[in-house]
């Protein structure tokens, strides 16, 4: 008899997971889609706390097929989740940590998101239960988009649903290389090589549990393995990317939540030796990935700081990252009739220290918030007066006027 293949297959990679595996594997059981239509790969990472006692006794009751793969301790998550997605013959992979637990609809709609859209990677609704999760994401469900036309580049966990053959065709896999930021790794990957990715905002699918033993991946890893992963997510970027807005607005993704952490309030805990270190191993990510079109779209703050960074300019930067930890507001500088705003962070307009009017220039976005902005600019003043130009020339009985030059405000 014709086994049917099964619409997504489940993988599980868990370590020491107990008493959370629980509650998890519950919360898959309880799952609204037909049991047939799913199966299970649990892989037990060398777990000495009964964790792949627990799976295997789940295996024997389940009322989906379980398979249960227990081996040595490989040292972090890629491992296993390799091991299962290898292992896999459903239609979709969805992978599903051992600490965290599933909305009941949850496999049920994004399958369906999924086979309607015709879209290789759908993103469910995510909630923090004792620790944070990603938001910016969730303002509406979406079909269809991609990583260029929405947040999602802010949530690169590898708690999604992938179209298997994607997968395949592509060769992605996680990099067994990597201790931290292998997810954001394989999911970035997905993303630029999907035929589109869905988002469902109006239900949450999958609840991210923090662990009150320390023991969660994303709270290990030293500070070396952040700048590795931060390299090879902005490498990734630039070999799938073409040179341009697109590939700068990526960037943002891998240099303000990976590596501008770096350079933020725990520096200032830092020894000389690691802060030099730091700078050390910032200093190629900068120089190939760093330019005044990625800048341009980060805050006051942020700029000022990576900036600093890719100077190399180690005094400057602790006094950056000492205002940024006093959490003050930097005042605003009305020029131009309020036109430009200019936000006075440490050595604002400095000709010792000699960093550029354009590093503390605030954004249009970042500049409504103070009293006195006037949007808009010569650019703006150019505009309107190609507008007036247009009536005059257009409006009949109106003879042609003479050609003038604005005048800039």
């Amino acid at each position: 008899m014709t086994v049917a293949q099964p619409d997504v297959t489940v993988v599980i990679g868990a370590y020491e997971a107990m008493p959370y595996l629980v509650e998890c594997l519950a919360s898959l059981e309880a799952q609204t889609i037909d049991p047939e239509r799913i199966e299970v790969i649990a892989v037990d990472d060398g777990s000495t706390d009964g964790t792949g006692e627990f799976l295997e006794e789940f295996a024997g009751r389940a009322p989906m097929p379980v398979t249960v793969i227990r081996q040595a301790n490989s040292g972090g998550p890629s491992g296993p989740r390799n091991i299962g997605l290898g292992k896999a013959t459903g239609r979709y992979v969805f992978f599903l940590d051992a600490d965290d637990r599933l909305g009941h609809e949850a496999l049920q709609r994004m399958v369906a998101m999924a086979d309607r859209a015709g879209t290789d990677v759908v993103l469910g609704r995510v909630e923090g239960v004792n620790r944070g999760a990603p938001k910016s994401m969730w303002g509406r469900t979406l079909e269809r988009t991609d990583v260029h036309s929405s947040n999602i580049k802010y949530t690169l966990s590898a708690q999604k649903l992938f179209r298997r053959e994607l997968l395949v065709r592509h060769g992605i896999r996680f990099d067994e290389s990597l201790f931290t930021g292998e997810d954001a790794l394989f999911t970035m990957e997905a993303y630029l090589r999907a035929n589109g990715v869905s988002v469902i905002a109006d239900y949450t699918c999958y609840y991210l549990v923090g662990r009150d033993d320390g023991k969660h991946v994303t709270k290990s890893g030293s500070y070396t393995l952040r700048f590795e992963s931060a390299r090879r997510l902005t490498d990734l970027i630039a070999d799938l990317v073409p040179e341009g807005p697109r590939r700068d607005r990526l960037m943002l993704r891998p240099l303000t939540v990976t590596l501008l952490p770096q350079f933020g309030p725990r520096f200032l805990k830092d020894s000389d030796r690691v802060r030099r270190h730091k700078l050390e191993l910032a200093r190629p990510l900068m120089d190939a990935h760093w330019s005044d079109d990625v800048a341009r779209h980060l805050k006051v703050e942020e700029r000022l700081r990576l900036h600093l960074v890719a100077e190399q300019r180690l005094e400057l930067l602790l006094d950056a990252v000492k205002f940024t930890a006093s959490r003050k507001q930097a005042p605003a500088l009305l020029e131009r009739r309020g036109r430009r705003v200019y936000l006075v962070y440490p050595h604002f307009r400095d000709r010792a220290a000699g960093i550029p009017d354009s590093v503390y220039l605030a954004s249009s976005r970042e500049a409504r918030a103070f009293p006195g902005y006037r949007e808009g600019g010569t650019a703006t003043v150019l505009r309107r007066a190609a507008r007036r130009a247009r009536h005059l020339l257009t409006s009949p009985g109106r003879p042609a006027p003479e050609p003038k030059t604005p005048t800039a405000a």
